[in-house]
C-alpha cells in the first residue's frame, strides 16, 4: 500500500501566509496549481520569444511538486525561513529529507520517475522560483484589492524579489499578464481593453 497520494491530498489542509491576516485563506494545493500554470507560461515564453529549449510540461509538473515537502514540514513563514544563512541551510536540508520521505512512499518502480520532479535542473528551478514569487505577488494584489493593507509591504518586497531574479521570462509575464490582476471581473471580461 502506498500513502503518496493520500499525503498529497493533505496539501489542501495547509494554509499559507500564516503570520498575515488574510481576507481569503490560500492553501498549498491552490498555490502549487497557480505556480504550475505560471511556470508553464514562463517556459513557453522562453521557448517562443527567447529561443530557449525548455520542457514546459516537465517544468509544470515539477512546479506542482515544488512545495510538497510542506505536507511534512508545514509552511515556514518567509521571514523565519530566510532569517539567516544557518536557518536557511537547515530548512533546505529538512525540505530535502521530507521530499525523500514522500518519494519513498511511492511504489519502488515509480520512485525514479518522481525523483526528477523533486530535483529539477537549474534552469527549471529558476523558472519555478520566479513563478512562486509571481504567485505570491498575485496573492498580495488580491488581498490589497480587498482592502487588506497587511500585504502592502509584502507586495513591495515581492516585486523587488522578482526584479532581482533578472529573468526575462518573468519580466515578460509580469508586463503582459500582471496588470489584469488589478482589474475587476467586468474589466477583465471587457475585450476592448
Amino acid at each position: 500500500m502506498s500513502h503518496f497520494y493520500a499525503m498529497l491530498s493533505r496539501m489542501k489542509n495547509i494554509n499559507r501566509w500564516g503570520l498575515m491576516r488574510n481576507t481569503r485563506p490560500e492553501n498549498l494545493s491552490e498555490h502549487t496549481l497557480e505556480v504550475a500554470f505560471i511556470a508553464h507560461a514562463l517556459a513557453l515564453i522562453g521557448n517562443k520569444r527567447l529561443g530557449k529549449n525548455y520542457n514546459a510540461d516537465s517544468i509544470a509538473v515539477s512546479a506542482m511538486f515544488h512545495d510538497t515537502s510542506e505536507i511534512i514540514t508545514g509552511d515556514m513563514p518567509t521571514p523565519i525561513k530566510y532569517y539567516n544563512p544557518e536557518i536557511k541551510a537547515a530548512y533546505k536540508e529538512i525540505e530535502a529529507m521530507a521530499e525523500q520521505q514522500l518519494v519513498y512512499m511511492l511504489p519502488e518502480d515509480l520512485r525514479d520517475d518522481f525523483s526528477g520532479y523533486f530535483k529539477p535542473d537549474e534552469q527549471a528551478s529558476m523558472l519555478i522560483k520566479a513563478a512562486d514569487k509571481i504567485s505570491a505577488l498575485i496573492k498580495c494584489i488580491e488581498e490589497i484589492k480587498m482592502g487588506n493593507m497587511e500585504f502592502k509591504e509584502a507586495e513591495k518586497s515581492t516585486k523587488t524579489a522578482i526584479d532581482s531574479l533578472n529573468l526575462e521570462e518573468a519580466n515578460i509575464f509580469c508586463k503582459e499578464f500582471l496588470n489584469s490582476f488589478y482589474l475587476t471581473l467586468d474589466e477583465q471580461r471587457n475585450t476592448d481593453q
